[in-house]
């Protein structure tokens, strides 16, 4: 079993495939086994890593709050790379870790080789952000007082749903899986992760400068993501915004087929130099002075 240690921690990742390092980081409620098909979709191209985060096994589950944090968890993702000697990635991140993976392009985009960043956004709109912050402490009492992770609480999400509708034996799997996940590594994920992390709306200025490639990837049900999703492509001048109507949170599990025809059509695009940056596209094709529009 591949892992590496971090201040002490063990963390679990998937290795699999050879060519160019495409990196997955999963949502509050999966782990690596959420991108199962998307692992064997991509592994005969791209060397394929899932990290799992601390509190969820197979990596360890510490029992000191103070070793959980969003900082912790962007760190974990780095050390990943720094561990396997990995120069740059491709990062494909859904909600809690579409926010890592932008987080990360803040921090060492010359690392970040484009990022899909899929569901993210949860309790940055700010106007619902108290809300999300105090459904968060509430989940992570709930979580951290009980042995494994009560699955209905993120199973029947409005925004989960979509994936039972679609393919119940997928939701079936989604939901045995999150009640495995541990108690305590989950409320304290909710606690120091989800609810203390800052807004995406705090870093406009860092956004706006950011020069990596990204793809935005939101479902037109998702209503806790849709509004900060159309910030995010406003803000951000290499930013593309694919919109999935009828469909929730977990859009890798609803329609797998379609999430990896659009991560490989943006690898692409940037490949072929045709993912341009709006504001050059804008200003170097600018009316003539004084003409109406």
């Amino acid at each position: 079993m591949p892992v590496f240690e971090r201040h002490g921690y063990k963390l679990y990742f998937e290795d699999q495939g050879t060519g160019t390092p495409l990196l997955f980081l999963h949502e509050f409620g999966g782990d690596t086994r959420s991108w199962r098909q998307q692992i064997d979709h991509f592994s005969g191209d791209y060397r394929c890593l899932a990290l799992s985060c601390r509190g969820y096994p197979p990596s360890e589950v510490p029992d000191c709050e103070s070793a959980y944090g969003w900082q912790e968890n962007i760190d974990d993702a780095m050390a990943l790379l720094d561990h396997l000697a990995l120069a740059s990635v491709h990062v494909v991140g859904l909600s809690m870790g579409a926010y890592s993976g932008l987080m990360m392009a803040m921090k060492q985009p010359d690392r970040i080789l484009s990022l899909v960043a899929a569901s993210g956004g949860s309790g940055a709109f700010p106007p619902s952000r108290q809300n999300f912050i105090d459904s968060c402490l509430h989940l992570a009492s709930v979580a951290s007082n009980s042995p494994n992770m009560p699955a209905d609480h993120m199973a029947y999400n409005p925004a989960r749903v979509q994936l039972r509708q679609k393919n119940r034996a997928a939701w079936d799997e989604f939901y045995a899986q999150l009640n495995e996940h541990s108690g305590f590594g989950s409320g304290m994920t909710q606690k120091y992760v989800q609810a203390a992390r800052p807004s995406l709306h705090d870093f406009g200025a860092e956004l706006s400068a950011l020069t990596t490639p990204v793809l935005l990837i939101v479902g037109d049900e998702d209503d806790a993501c849709l509004d900060t999703n159309l910030w995010l492509k406003r803000t951000m001048p290499l930013a593309g915004l694919s919109v999935w109507p009828k469909s929730g949170h977990l859009l890798n599990l609803e329609d797998p087929a379609r999430f990896n025809a659009e991560i490989a059509a943006f690898h692409r695009l940037i490949a072929g130099g045709s993912w341009p940056n709006r504001h050059e596209l804008l200003t170097r094709h600018a009316p003539p002075d004084g003409a109406i529009f």
